[in-house]
């Protein structure tokens, strides 16, 4: 079987797995032979109660309760992979952004990654083995002022701590990596094309278009997928990436137009 991608066996947490990408990555885990756990405000309808945790992640108290049932439930964990994130900030540029709405930023974005690792990476390391994916965005790079400024400053306070937690404990077995998603066409974003369209008296497809439109273009003509970034997020997991550790993948369809 040394042809198939496999996570036979390897206990998994994924954060913010009910909807959009997380749930193609909760999908896509389970298919590959992993056991895994997920969280989020509320429970969606496909899964299980035993692999799922109410908890709001921006809280201590949200981690501590993800943290106990990742012991109970699964005895300790091989693979976590942080897809919690979003922004609900207001639109209007750096000057309508108070100090609560950075705090809300910050709490989603940065701190519930760094509180969930404080607690589950000593046992990887512990154990010699173990990966953490931090799903970021190319918005650390490529922010949008109107609206994202304190995502995209979460999401690059992110980065950098994710390469620094992996230039600790990559000697120890852990590998660390970062996963960096460009405009991904999840049920949120079919509901933002479909309200621009209409705004702009238009059909779907050229909601779509204001969209790339705002990011400046995307080269492929389209988003990505919600299963296309699973898809990256599983190999990164794998044993297949095993020499992989420290890295940025970015999975955007060419949006940044840097090198």
């Amino acid at each position: 079987m040394t042809g198939f991608l496999t996570l036979e066996g390897k206990r998994a947490l994924i954060t913010s797995g009910t909807r959009g990408a997380g749930a193609a990555t909760v999908a896509l885990f389970r298919e590959l032979g992993a056991h895994v756990l997920t969280a989020a405000r509320s429970r969606s309808d496909t899964l299980s109660e035993a692999m799922f945790v109410a908890a709001d992640l921006t809280t201590t108290e949200g981690c501590a309760t993800l943290t106990a049932a990742v012991h109970e439930r699964l005895g300790g964990v091989d693979v976590v992979v942080h897809m919690l994130g979003g922004s609900s900030a207001p639109a209007g540029g750096f000057a309508a952004l108070g100090d609560a709405d950075w705090a809300k930023e910050l709490d989603l974005n940065l701190m519930a990654a760094v509180r969930l690792d404080r607690e589950l990476v000593p046992a990887m390391v512990e154990q010699g083995r173990g990966v953490v994916i931090h799903v970021t965005s190319i918005q650390r790079e490529l922010p949008l002022p109107e609206a994202t400024t304190a995502y995209a400053a979460a999401k690059a306070a992110l980065s950098t701590y994710s390469k620094s937690l992996s230039k600790e404990v990559s000697p120890k077995g852990v590998r660390v990596v970062r996963v960096s998603p460009g405009w991904i066409e999840t049920e949120a974003s079919v509901r933002l094309a479909e309200r621009l369209a209409k705004d702009a008296g238009t059909d779907y497809e050229g909601g779509k278009r204001i969209i790339m439109n705002s990011l400046g273009g995307i080269p492929i003509g389209r988003p990505s997928t919600p299963e296309e970034v699973a898809n990256l997020i599983a190999f990164l997991a794998s044993d297949r990436a095993a020499t992989i550790t420290g890295a940025e993948y970015v999975i955007d369809g060419g949006t940044v137009p840097t090198v």
